[in-house]
């Protein structure tokens, strides 16, 4: 999950992401695209990828090296041949502040989340479209919902943690996992809702109480679906 960003404002144990270069590498869409692949079906070729994501291997091969000038991605050790390079993404989590960035830092980031999000919602279209094909994998493996808690700043921090403790249980590389599994992408959206005063609306909550709203979403593959937990939900 953290092969794609985490934006919080206290990390769990993980890499600091808040240079300018590397936020700059991170961000840009084929790059995202990269990480996504690796992330998802495992190592890769330069050839390989370009195939996949329909660009051409030299542009690939460049993309390739910035992501591992910063360590987003690394070479796969004793595979290939010749010239041949296997990538693999760096297995450490890292995360970005969302505090204390510089100017032009914050430029380089304002671009991450929405594309994500916006292949999720594409995901989610096709599962709804396939469900009902996808035999036992389409009932009983997914759940949609939405609530909103009421927590203090510290409670919101832990819940960011206790969250991805829980889905690092689950975390294996794609090389290791049993017959039988598929893709599962995890996608988290936690955020303190802004004041009246700062969002321009009415309050929600007459005691003046801050809430926590929290989602989850998660897709499986090859055909991806969107999954979303709450106290809220229901299983699908």
């Amino acid at each position: 999950m953290h092969n794609y960003p985490c934006i919080m404002t206290e990390p769990p144990q993980s890499r600091e992401v808040r240079d300018v270069e590397e936020l700059r590498a991170l961000a840009h869409p084929m790059r995202q695209r990269i990480l996504r692949r690796l992330h998802e079906a495992g190592p890769a070729t330069s050839t390989t990828l370009a195939r996949d994501l329909g660009e051409n291997s030299g542009i690939m091969s460049y993309h390739l090296r910035l992501l591992a000038e910063h360590d987003f991605v690394r070479a796969v050790p004793g595979r290939g041949q010749g010239r041949e390079r296997w990538w693999q993404v760096t297995p450490d989590p890292f995360w970005i502040p969302r505090e204390g960035l510089s100017v032009e830092a914050q430029a380089e980031i304002s671009g991450l989340q929405p594309t994500g999000l916006a292949e999720d919602l594409e995901g989610f279209a096709r599962f709804r479209a396939a469900r009902q094909d996808m035999g036992e994998w389409g009932r009983g493996t997914w759940v949609s919902g939405r609530t909103t808690l009421t927590l203090t700043r510290e409670e919101a921090v832990r819940l960011i943690a206790d969250q991805q403790e829980l889905i690092g249980r689950y975390r294996r590389e794609a090389a290791d996992a049993p017959a039988g599994t598929r893709t599962v992408v995890v996608r988290s959206l936690i955020y303190p809702e802004p004041s009246p005063e700062l969002s321009g609306l009415p309050s929600r909550d007459p005691r003046g109480r801050r809430h926590c709203i929290s989602a989850l979403t998660c897709r499986r593959g090859p055909r991806p679906c969107w999954t979303s937990a709450s106290g809220t939900s229901r299983p699908q």
